[in-house]
């Protein structure tokens, strides 16, 4: 493979951090122990094919009761070692293969469950996937490497990790026996001992490279797959999502149309795996098929000659094959290591664009000031493309005062909002949060998370903290009291509920949680103007110490606000019109 040591670098990156973790004592001992058990199989298939020489040498000689022994109890060989029956090896073989396939999984959802804990504390921190929504188109799915190909890394990294080692192993375990067992070959005078071993060699050395020639593009293909599958899927959860948008606009043709489109583009670069597999199969086929006769055939001449016996002829032919599979493991797992290459550049990539958006310096300064203000010193917003939307604007809120920000749709208000929670990237200045007080931000669509609505409703703080009554109560101030009796339901909330319920769930949560500064982002624009002013009404009587700054353009809104902020041509501007009604 080409770039096989930035790859093999990249892989070893995303490996050792979990055996240098916290559970790397279990993680280690749980490997030792599958190690362990995987080189006993080896031991084991080395003990079968001496059992399978003395077995066959018995049918030669129709020896009734070394057959029988052979069977069931235990039977002395020509060299006077003792070997088991076949019974004995075989329950002891199947109770190591099940423990070790038993553990192996044991480590495997140890260490997923670690790799993904990391990558979602990594994705979350530093609001970097937020950033990464914003600055960087080419990491897609983020979803899909976390969950999918945390997974496939994970299984196919012991796998093929595990599998390599029982080639080795394996090779170094019946190198010997073949070596013995063939003797020399005399070609053009020259004697060439373990003839058998160097025929091996050459026969899977021949394979490895035929298989990479043919299977190559494989890896290219595979990284695709892995990206079209993920773009197929999240279309259709972004479609379950918006089904009501999609059914009032009449749009199921246009929606099937990109379903379709995405699907096409799966199915076209499915085909040419397909062929490509189709190849590549052909070659591993035949040369497994090859390998099942050619070491007898390589053989024979000494067996017909009468210098080799049947079973000698056998464990030659095992232990050819042994040896011959253990060099061939490139050529069984290609098609797995070019899935497995296509994972670790999608993970690594993913964990790239989390560091480097966690690293990146972007926006202004958001930082805790010693005043008790909320201030704005020279703050710069921009769009990603450049287009500045504030400059270097100025502005002071005390703790307690109620700001209405008005301005033009795409002015920059909701932006403003965005930097002030610290997570806009692009800009400058500085912002000096209150020292001390706690903020909440209701945007125009209130996030909803999944599970139960006393969860939705306590959001972002845990339920466990709120009674069933405080929350019930927040709920009645909302106008929500018919939903009372299903707080502890699961459901899809922010599909059950229409978008003006949405809201006033959004305001429940802002009375419940009794934060010290309150942004609202058009957060009542769902409402008609009456329960638009009843619920401001009641935020203003509940929450009496809470700063309220508010993104409205309608007038009902401005009443309630002591003082108004405009933000015009990349400026804020104080507003001098009286916001009471006349």
């Amino acid at each position: 493979m080409r770039r096989l040591g930035p790859f093999l670098r990249d892989a070893w990156h995303l490996a050792r951090p979990y055996w240098s973790s916290e559970d790397r004592w279990k993680a280690r001992g749980l490997l030792a122990v599958v190690v362990a058990l995987n080189l006993s199989l080896v031991g084991m298939t080395v003990l079968l094919t001496y059992w399978q020489r003395a077995f066959y040498n018995a049918l030669e000689a129709k020896d009734w009761d070394a057959f029988m022994a052979l069977l069931f109890t235990w039977h002395r060989s020509e060299d006077g070692g003792l070997l088991p029956s076949f019974c004995i090896v075989a329950v002891l073989y199947i109770l190591i293969a099940v423990y070790q396939l038993y553990l192996r999984q044991a480590l495997q959802i140890r260490w997923r469950r670690w790799l993904t804990e990391v990558y979602l504390t990594n994705w979350l921190g530093d609001r970097a996937y937020y950033r990464m929504a914003l600055t960087d188109p080419t990491t897609d799915n983020p979803d899909q490497r976390i969950a999918e190909d945390a997974r496939l890394f994970v299984d196919a990294t012991l796998s093929l990790g595990l599998g390599l080692m029982n080639s080795v192993v394996t090779l170094a375990s019946f190198i010997v026996v073949l070596w013995s067992l063939s003797g020399p070959l005399t070609v053009f005078g020259v004697d060439i001992p373990g003839y058998m071993v160097w025929v091996a060699l050459v026969y899977a050395a021949a394979g490895t490279v035929l298989a990479h020639v043919i299977g190559k593009p494989l890896i290219a293909l595979n990284f695709t797959q892995q990206k079209v599958e993920a773009d197929f899927r999240y279309a259709l959860v972004r479609f379950r999502e918006n089904v009501e948008g999609v059914a009032l606009h009449g749009g199921e043709e246009d929606e099937k149309r990109g379903l379709t489109q995405r699907f096409r583009a799966l199915m076209e670069n499915w085909w040419s795996i397909m062929t490509a597999t189709k190849r590549l199969t052909f070659f591993t086929a035949g040369y497994t098929q090859v390998a099942v006769v050619f070491p007898i055939v390589v053989a024979a001449p000494g067996y017909f000659a009468g210098r080799i016996p049947l079973g000698g002829l056998i464990q030659t032919s095992s232990a050819f094959g042994q040896v011959q599979g253990a060099l061939s493991w490139f050529v069984d797992n290609y098609a797995s290591l070019t899935e497995w290459r296509a994972t670790v550049e999608r993970l690594t990539g993913f964990t790239r664009a989390v560091q480097a958006a966690r690293r990146a310096d972007g926006g202004p300064i958001v930082a805790k000031g010693d005043s008790p203000d909320l201030s704005l010193k020279g703050v710069t917003l921009s769009l990603p493309d450049g287009r500045v939307l504030l400059d270097h604007g100025e502005a002071t809120v005390a703790p307690g005062d109620s700001v209405v920000i008005t301005g033009a749709s795409g002015a920059g208000k909701s932006t403003l909002f965005r930097a002030i929670a610290g997570i806009w990237p692009f800009g400058s200045g500085r912002i000096a949060l209150p020292a001390q007080g706690r903020s909440l931000f209701l945007p125009q669509r209130p996030y909803i998370p999944l599970g139960s609505l006393k969860r939705a409703v306590c959001y972002p703080e845990n339920e466990a903290e709120f009674t069933d009554d405080a929350v019930a109560a927040a709920l009645e101030a909302a106008e929500l009291g018919h939903l009372v009796p299903r707080l502890h339901e699961a459901e899809t909330w922010d599909r059950r509920l229409s978008g003006g319920e949405q809201q006033r769930l959004a305001l429940a949560r802002a009375l419940l949680l009794k934060p010290d500064w309150l942004f609202l982002d058009e957060a009542t624009a769902s409402l008609d103007p009456a329960a638009e002013e009843r619920l401001y009404a009641k935020l203003k009587e509940r929450l009496p110490g809470t700063a309220l700054i508010s993104i409205a353009h309608r007038p009902a809104v401005a009443q309630f606000h002591d003082r108004a902020l405009r933000v015009e041509d990349r400026a804020l501007r104080p507003q001098q019109a009286s916001l009471r009604p006349a």
